[in-house]
């Protein structure tokens, strides 16, 4: 007589834990997918703010987000890297070209390069990146104003100096973080490579397409 109400017992002790554990699960997968979404907001917003800080007021007057074009190219660290075309009274005047490195101490690392029809760079900012607060994070605008070095360098300027003083190059590294400024700076060269190798077509009006997440 008494097997079947701890069998009973059994069965109902499992129900209630299977419950609870649906009810987990089902939490858990919320809180992931709010949270998830936040972190994409967020990092669309920093993306249009970096945007709108690449390039000089007044050198532009195109919305750069309708001249987005894909890029296939290995070189820049994506499958589909994402370009902007800015213009000035009809007439290409710098493109900005989202790079992704996957040399950051901590994992990979999004930049914004902003070029000039000239070749120079505009400007370069992070979007995303997962270094270690306090030194690799320096990287970022707020931490420091490290980033803003790139203004206003090209290929040949400095010639033979792309690569942090560490390696022999011209550009600073942090304080106990040489590997997250090193990779940052072989990014950004070879953004240069690559607009110098597709200036025509970077510089020639396309089709809009459809922002990337």
């Amino acid at each position: 007589m008494a097997l079947p109400e701890i069998s009973r017992s059994m069965l109902k002790n499992s129900l209630v834990l299977g419950l609870f554990a649906i009810l987990t699960v089902g939490l858990v997968a919320i809180t992931e997918q709010g949270t998830a979404e936040r972190i994409a907001l967020a990092e669309r917003d920093a993306k249009s703010r970096a945007l709108s800080e690449l390039l000089p007021a007044g050198s532009y007057d195109n919305h750069l987000q309708d001249t987005l074009r894909r890029l296939h190219d290995p070189s820049l660290g994506s499958k589909a890297s994402p370009a902007y075309l800015a213009t000035l009274d009809g007439k290409p005047a710098a493109v900005i070209l989202q790079v992704t490195t996957p040399e950051g101490y901590s994992g990979s690392i999004d930049l914004l390069v902003g070029i000039l029809a000239d070749g120079r760079l505009a400007g370069v900012r992070v979007i995303r990146h997962k270094e270690t607060p306090g030194l690799g994070d320096k990287i970022e605008l707020a931490k420091s104003d490290w980033i803003r070095s790139f203004a206003g360098k090209s290929l040949d300027s400095p010639a033979d100096g792309w690569a942090v003083k560490k390696d022999g190059g011209q550009f600073d590294q942090f304080a106990g973080a040489t590997i997250t400024p090193r990779a940052v700076v072989k990014a950004v060269h070879q953004a240069l490579q690559y607009f110098d190798a597709h200036q025509a077509e970077l510089l020639m009006p396309q089709e809009p397409a459809h922002d990337l997440p």
